[in-house]
């Protein structure tokens, strides 16, 4: 059986503050009646997900869109059919949103989306609702005053709210003794720590989540850790993707970009592959390799959910 392919534009619709996100509740009579949704609806032939969204949010919700953002593209099959979901971040609208069709809308905060009951293609949606757009990775810092200096500062002046804790060259008890300091920095910003480790060291640490090499992600069998945590996993190709798809991270980064310092052997993929491998990852993917601030808007423009850097955010504050 040939599926129908249905293109839906969908959009993420942030409060001013950045805390809430606007959702709708589907009309019983249609296909997951009852379940929520972002808002949005099918194009028109030949029309654009903006120009589409654009259309439905006017209809649906009385509402223009004035400043709008790639967010994510989801591709998912249901029995009867596959769905591409072509969402955006909207960051200005004018006009007060309602229900013009007589369907139920709500500011809900980001943190409580979980408690609502999605479709299933719009789970990938709600990961990068909830994730920032910069994933710091930490430095390799011998001197611990360094670290801290260089995290506080990562955390204060540049906003940073999701962190990567890694050092290879750390002992087990080192890096950890690091994880409970780095851990109570982040709870005092609001961010959100990632242990670069062993699954089991979230029983020691209650840190946000695990970020797992490649390595460790292709012997991996299911999800080792709770669905309350992060699992986040390093990537480089097509089957990477694929097994962390398979096991349930929550999202990725995708890399080498551009090359760089700490491995020039590795061949580059440039923005046309890396574009290629996003449109068909299961969830959201940071830029990583030789990514600067300057590239987050590139990079969101081809489908990632940010960049992941470790050289643009791990600098010792000014004397």
């Amino acid at each position: 059986m040939v599926k129908r392919r249905v293109h839906v534009a969908a959009a993420a619709i942030i409060s001013g503050d950045g805390k809430k996100a606007l959702i709708a509740r589907r009309p019983s009579n249609v296909d997951h009646g009852g379940l929520w949704e972002f808002p949005g609806g099918k194009l028109a032939p030949y029309e654009t997900g903006l120009e589409g969204l654009k259309r439905e949010l006017h209809e649906e919700l009385g509402v223009e869109i004035k400043r709008a953002q790639p967010l994510i593209r989801v591709h998912h099959e249901y029995p009867d059919k596959h769905i591409l979901l072509d969402v955006w971040q909207v960051h200005e609208f004018s006009g007060e949103p309602f229900g013009r069709e007589g369907q139920a809308v709500r500011w809900v905060p980001l943190d409580e989306l979980v408690n609502y009951p999605f479709p299933a293609a719009n789970l990938p949606i709600l990961q990068a609702v909830m994730l920032p757009t910069e994933y710091l990775i930490t430095g390799e810092e011998s001197d611990e005053a360094r670290f801290d200096a260089c995290l506080q500062r990562a955390l204060e002046q540049d906003g940073v709210r999701l962190v990567q804790l890694r050092d290879k060259a750390l002992g087990e008890a080192a890096y950890l003794a690091r994880a409970e300091r780095a851990l109570a920095l982040c709870r005092k910003y609001g961010a959100r720590l990632l242990l670069n480790g062993e699954p089991e060291w979230l029983e020691r640490v209650d840190a946000d989540g695990i970020h797992l090499t490649s390595e460790r992600l292709m012997g991996l069998e299911r999800r080792p850790i709770s669905e309350t945590k992060w699992l986040a996993a390093s990537t480089h190709d097509r089957r990477q993707l694929g097994q962390a798809a398979r096991i349930g991270c929550d999202f990725v980064t995708l890399s080498p970009l551009r090359t760089t310092p700490s491995h020039p052997e590795v061949a580059p993929m440039g923005w046309h592959d890396f574009q290629q491998l996003v449109e068909r990852a299961a969830m959201p993917v940071f830029a990583l390799g030789g990514m600067t601030r300057h590239d987050a808007n590139h990079a969101r423009a081809v489908g990632a959910q940010g960049i992941a850097s470790i050289r643009d955010f791990w600098k010792a504050p000014e004397a």
